[in-house]
């Protein structure tokens, strides 16, 4: 019997797959739990218009992680941070200052796609990483000053 299954079922598929498994288990597992319903043409054309929809969707994220990468690419921002004797800070530059200073700026990226070049205990220089989406990663210099 053939389903397309509403959500992703271990060692089955993902959703909106199309399966082949055995009638007992269509029945009375995955569309008793709302996990897959029978394929007929309605549930088809529904399937092609959420994909459809997912592209489109898809394809307008990627448009603004490009657009926003083209403004950030190069760009240099200062982090006034706390500072100790001899320039050392007091802690470590994380990804959730660069995730501050961005905000600052306009730019909203989150911290877990910010990954920094390396640790940065002194006043100084680095480059962060920005992953603003699956293809798109824009390098920005980060500049610590003390405050």
């Amino acid at each position: 019997m053939k389903v397309i299954l509403l959500s992703d079922v271990k060692d089955l598929g993902k959703e909106d797959e199309i399966v082949d498994v055995k009638p007992g288990y269509a029945r009375n597992f995955l569309i008793k739990k709302n996990l897959a319903v029978e394929v007929n043409k309605s549930n088809l054309n529904e399937i092609k218009v959420r994909k459809k929809a997912a592209a489109a969707k898809e394809a307008q994220a990627l448009a603004e992680a490009q657009e926003m990468a083209e403004t950030l690419e190069g760009q240099t921002f200062e982090l006034p941070m706390k500072v100790g004797e001899n320039g050392r800070l007091y802690g470590t530059l994380t990804a959730i200052d660069v995730e501050n200073a961005l905000a600052e700026a306009g730019y909203k990226v989150d911290k877990r796609n910010i990954t920094l070049e390396k640790a940065l205990r002194n006043v100084g220089k680095t480059t962060a990483r920005l992953r603003l989406h699956r293809e798109v990663i824009v390098l920005v210099n980060i500049v610590v000053v003390p405050k």
